[in-house]
């Protein structure tokens, strides 16, 4: 009989993940750690990457300092870190954003702000993710690429969640993040006849901070979105980060061009 936990196993696999300090990213680079992967983060928070070793207990993991927001210099600071370091795995779920991201609701919006944080986000996303496939197909390297989406990439906003908090629609999200998920299946279709597959993680409300904020979700925002949700609660970043998992590693060979949505049945309503 097959031992299937195996395929999920990523014993000398290299993965680099893109905004590895965050919420998200964390528990992802703690799943691949998990899983026997060497890891590269890719950040702008130096302090907290100074106790990375300790804080995951392992010597598998590294830090190089990359801000995704920099789109002027992008493409050169990728072919740096990828010349020294071609990952079998590439996962981005870095959230680059802003100073004026939290005026992205259609009321406050403005070219200028659409503008800015399209570049920084969606052109980060998109350029790094097809200079990896690239660099992915030149070396012959079957890889794994898995990029963050979310739900309001692919539905609209439910504008009765923020009613009686402080907390706003962001046009500008919606726009972005479905650009990644399409962008995704485009690199996905191009690259399948080199075994690069190509997927997008799209999770609900997840339980932490506000996207793009240090704050915390309102209470009544959290009430509000668990009760449109069958599981009736928000998800928890090792839940987007077992998904992630699953699609770095042999579990998910004939996938590719999919959108996982992790959203506790949210979309399925």
């Amino acid at each position: 009989m097959k031992n299937y936990l195996d395929k999920f196993k990523l014993t000398n696999k290299k993965s680099i993940v893109l905004g590895g300090l965050g919420l998200l990213g964390l528990s992802i680079t703690e799943a691949l750690l998990s899983a026997d992967s060497n890891v590269l983060i890719l950040d702008i928070d130096r302090d907290k990457a100074k106790n990375i070793k300790k804080y995951f207990n392992s010597t598998k993991v590294n830090f190089k300092y990359f801000d995704s927001s920099k789109i002027n210099t992008i493409e050169n600071n990728t072919k740096k870190i990828i010349d020294l370091y071609l990952p079998d795995i590439f996962i981005n779920c870095s959230y680059p954003a802003t100073a004026d991201w939290y005026k992205s609701s259609a009321k406050e919006n403005t070219l200028d702000i659409m503008r800015r944080n399209v570049d920084i986000h969606l052109n980060s996303y998109a350029w790094t993710s097809a200079y990896v496939a690239k660099a992915m197909q030149k070396n012959d390297i079957q890889g794994s690429i898995i990029l963050l989406g979310s739900i309001y990439g692919a539905l609209g906003q439910k504008m009765s969640i923020y009613k009686n908090t402080k907390m706003k629609e962001n046009m500008n999200y919606a726009i972005i993040k479905g650009g990644i998920i399409n962008h995704a299946r485009q690199l996905a279709s191009y690259y399948g006849k080199h075994n690069i597959r190509v997927n997008v993680v799209s999770p609900g409300g997840i339980n932490g901070h506000i996207a793009g904020s240090k704050l915390k979700q309102n209470k009544l925002f959290i009430k509000n979105y668990s009760d449109n949700t069958p599981l009736g609660r928000l998800g928890e970043s090792e839940e987007v980060a077992s998904a992630v998992l699953f699609l770095s590693s042999k579990a998910s060979s004939y996938v590719t061009g999919s959108n996982f949505f992790i959203d506790g049945g949210w979309s399925a309503i």
